[in-house]
């Protein structure tokens, strides 16, 4: 057995066990996520955070979901900045973020808010078309370090986001890795969004690449302008910025909450 010292954190209600410290193979952390986000038996979290200093002023970040398979997840990013911060392992504000998505800028905007640069998008595919469940009228597919399909809705409160994320998750339309599933809906100046996350298997209360997913495909639809601001299924609210780019977007930033919700140690 041996004693594993971790950080637990949630970012608007998507949590993460982190890890730091001694250098660790992807085959290693792959069986940390599995044991250490165990709901019953380990800490329970939606996914495992490998956070180390890079030098200079960067950090790396690597991230797996809790069913094993790595991935960019840009609240997981978020929490990784904010810890990065708290902890005293950077003294600036503003810094690099090394992700599998590449590097990018994140910023400790005031206590436990972080705003941070998202992946460009090469291409909203508007009105995507597929084979899809009964009920499913108008997607969006598109790619935010991630691929996910954006689904607008009347009823978000009643509809089958497990259900039809289940569904929607495996399509073929998506290609064999599937997607990220989000349903949206616009309330006054909000817009309300819920998510299926690949790799969770199932809803989380919140999603920063879904999130950007959204507002990106909803202002490439007209439906909204930048910033946007979103509310996710936990409560919690987010303001996405972006320039339109030809089919795509760039300049994409996310900035929303993020913080430390306890330490300590594990034995496995």
């Amino acid at each position: 057995m041996q004693k594993i010292i971790f950080w637990k954190l949630s970012g608007a209600g998507n949590d993460f066990v982190l890890l730091t410290g001694a250098r660790r193979g992807t085959a290693a952390l792959k069986r940390l996520a599995l044991r250490l986000c165990e709901q019953k038996r380990g800490v329970g979290a939606d996914g495992l955070l490998y956070v180390r200093k890079a030098g200079g002023n960067a950090v790396s970040v690597r991230y797996f979901n809790s069913d094993g398979s790595e991935a960019f997840c840009g609240n997981g990013s978020r929490c990784s900045a904010w810890w990065a911060y708290g902890s005293g392992l950077m003294k600036r504000k503003a810094f690099l973020l090394r992700t599998i998505s590449g590097d990018l800028q994140a910023e400790i905007v005031s206590d436990e808010s972080v705003r941070m640069r998202m992946p460009d998008v090469p291409e909203v595919k508007k009105a995507f078309k597929g084979k899809y469940p009964a009920g499913i009228k108008l997607l969006h597919f598109l790619n935010t370090g991630v691929p996910h399909a954006v689904v607008p809705v009347k009823d978000l409160e009643r509809t089958d986001v497990g259900g039809l994320g289940r569904a929607l998750r495996f399509n073929k339309a998506f290609g064999p890795g599937g997607a990220n599933v989000d349903f949206v809906k616009k309330r006054g100046g909000l817009v309300l969004v819920r998510t299926y996350e690949r790799g969770v298997e199932g809803e989380t209360l919140a999603c920063g690449t879904g999130i950007t997913a959204s507002a990106v495909a909803l202002v490439h639809s007209g439906q909204a302008s930048s910033p946007v601001d979103l509310l996710t299924r936990g409560g919690d609210r987010f303001r996405v910025w972006l320039r339109p780019a030809g089919s795509g977007a760039s300049d994409i930033y996310i900035q929303g909450p993020a913080k430390m919700v306890f330490k300590g140690e594990i034995k496995i």
